[in-house]
């Protein structure tokens, strides 16, 4: 699916997203830019097209897409926000994307700039091994400490299994051979 622009409508103004993915009509997905709500761990963001409204905020990628394929079938989403308030109640919304993690626009905040969720690089990796060779941590106790921590806890399945992978095989080589 090619990237269209998004604005997105903010508390401060409107704020222009290069990159959105329409993955239902009048529904997309992007990731808040790194100065957009910085403490919010939950990087990925459903917004209503033709408005630029924020509909839920998602920890994961893939959690974005489920809520959106999970959304296209409560409502039509072409349709303008004030009638889309009409039609549909906040309760419902949330109702429907409670099942695959999504949850109400910045409804979780950090104490610090996490704006990195979901993306890491080999010096996360380093640092990460460093921290779980010196807890001495099994590759459960690892998979535990990575959920809920940033950037890990923002990856997809995929990225997140590699990057296990990856920490495990610098801090607990023995593991890995068995």
């Amino acid at each position: 699916m090619n990237p269209i622009p998004y604005t997105a409508t903010t508390r401060s103004g409107p704020h222009v997203i290069p990159d959105a993915q329409e993955l239902a009509p009048g529904l997309v997905l992007f990731r808040l830019p790194d100065e957009m709500r910085p403490t919010n761990p939950r990087r990925w963001r459903i917004g209503h097209r033709s408005s630029g409204l924020a509909i839920a905020d998602a920890m994961r990628r893939e959690d974005g897409v489920n809520g959106i394929n999970l959304l296209a079938g409560l409502a039509d989403w072409t349709k303008d926000a004030d009638t889309l308030k009409t039609e549909l109640t906040t309760d419902a919304v949330f109702m429907t994307l409670c099942p695959v993690d999504c949850c109400e626009p910045g409804a979780d905040r950090m104490n610090s700039n996490v704006s990195h969720n979901g993306r890491y690089t080999d010096n996360d990796i380093e640092q990460a091994a460093r921290a779980a060779a010196d807890e001495q941590m099994d590759g459960l106790e690892l998979i535990a400490a990575m959920a809920h921590t940033v950037p890990w806890m923002g990856l997809d399945t995929e990225p997140f299994n590699e990057a296990h992978a990856r920490i495990l095989a610098i801090a607990n080589p023995d593991e890995v051979a068995a």
